[in-house]
């Protein structure tokens, strides 16, 4: 008999999935289990009679890395029919602020959309023209509102409403834990892909709980939506705490240390100075042409909890000051528990501009989309300290998380 590769992937995927399908009640209390996989488990039944196209990227694994598409497509109880690619694309091939455009993909032969930087009627349009029934949402958030991938949730979620399309959504875990919120929250009239809606910078939320979110406050007419939930949890784990692989959510994402520091640092985008691009531990280090020790001695100063500030020299392979050897800082955290990383990227950039006097903002006060406002950037400006900074946001900070305590899925 000649086997094909979509037969014997589903007799790989069948033989796997012999764990996945044992009850809940027998499981490993240890063991976490993805959206994905409880949806497995069921037979995939939130999904049957239905055309499927799945938003998702390389972080659409299961727990032996097989992309859920290859999966599903593999598998004869989905009607698999389309596949839609976010910011950097479906197979993860696109520097930042790009994407990978309308092609067939060569593993499935399933076409593949491109929604990045589409919204409203002209999204809608394209999952029309799809022929789905039912839009599936797959990807790997890290926890901060600048993270491209959430708005294209509420974008595919706002779309599949006026295209009449059911949205199901398959939640994987915060990776910098769902404790609680943090940040400043988005002023409306700075709303960009990089904040589409008033959430705090640090949401504290899973994907699952943002759709949730979305759909109950900001979306002007609800889609109908579903989620798979995961089992075994908590709120209070980093990514890397249990059993689960990490695959880079994006090119500058490469490990679970990365995450931890990013809704803070990657306010320097902001900035005139690198945010760490270009090198192997992006938004980690953090540096520009003329900075010395002083900038990590004034931030040890601060006395941040669960971090140390180590002076360091590298050169970016891309990005800013590519192939300059500069000088900054890394970012060593020693305690996550304790560590909170917007106000330490708030205390990085008072301690920079003190430091340094060529530091400069960017020329369109990119800054203001990252963390909402004029507030962070005029407060810096005009000589505040760190406590100053994140001493302006707490009253809107507690109404958001008076509003997010109402859509958390997990204790």
């Amino acid at each position: 008999m000649r086997l094909s590769r979509r037969t014997l992937l589903a007799a790989a995927t069948a033989t796997a999935s012999l764990t996945s399908t044992t009850p809940a009640s027998a499981a490993k209390p240890s063991r976490r289990r993805t959206g994905f996989e409880n949806l497995a488990a069921s037979g995939y039944a939130k999904l049957s009679g239905q055309r499927i196209g799945i938003v998702t990227n390389p972080t659409g694994v299961t727990r032996d890395v097989h992309h859920i598409v290859d999966v599903m497509h593999a598998d004869e109880r989905v009607n698999l029919g389309a596949v839609f690619g976010p910011e950097h694309g479906f197979r993860g091939t696109a520097q930042a602020g790009g994407s990978e455009g309308r092609y067939d993909d060569p593993a499935t032969g399933l076409p593949v959309h491109d929604t990045y930087l589409k919204s409203g009627q002209a999204l809608a349009d394209i999952f029309t023209a799809s022929a789905v029934d039912t839009i599936v949402f797959d990807i790997q958030d890290v926890g901060a509102r600048f993270y491209t991938y959430i708005w294209t949730l509420y974008d595919c979620m706002e779309a599949a409403q006026l295209a009449g399309k059911r949205f199901v959504v398959l939640d994987r875990p915060n990776p910098v834990t769902g404790r609680s919120a943090q940040g400043p929250v988005l002023h409306r009239e700075f709303a960009t892909f990089v904040g589409r809606q008033p959430i705090s910078q640090a949401h504290g939320m899973t994907v699952a709980e943002l759709a949730s979110l979305f759909n109950g406050e900001f979306l002007t007419t609800p889609v109908a939506l579903d989620t798979v939930l995961m089992t075994g949890w908590r709120r209070e784990e980093f990514y890397d705490a249990r059993d689960l692989p990490w695959v880079p959510p994006s090119p500058n994402m490469p490990t679970p240390d990365t995450a931890p520091v990013y809704s803070g640092t990657c306010l320097f985008e902001g900035t005139n100075l690198s945010e760490g691009r270009g090198t192997t531990r992006p938004f980690e280090l953090l540096g520009a042409e003329g900075l010395d020790g002083r900038w990590a001695a004034a931030a040890n100063e601060l006395g941040l909890p669960g971090v140390h500030f180590r002076e360091a020299y590298f050169a970016p392979t891309f990005s800013k000051f590519q192939g300059k050897t500069i000088g900054g800082v890394q970012i060593h955290v020693h305690d996550r528990a304790a560590y909170d990383p917007v106000r330490t990227g708030i205390g990085l950039l008072v301690t920079a501009k003190r430091t340094w006097s060529d530091f400069a903002w960017r020329p369109d006060n990119w800054i203001d989309k990252l963390t909402g406002s004029t507030r962070v950037r005029t407060m810096i400006d005009a000589g505040a300290s760190t406590d100053e900074v994140v001493g302006g946001w707490q009253d809107e900070l507690r109404t958001f998380r008076r509003i997010r305590k109402n859509y958390l899925l997990y204790g």
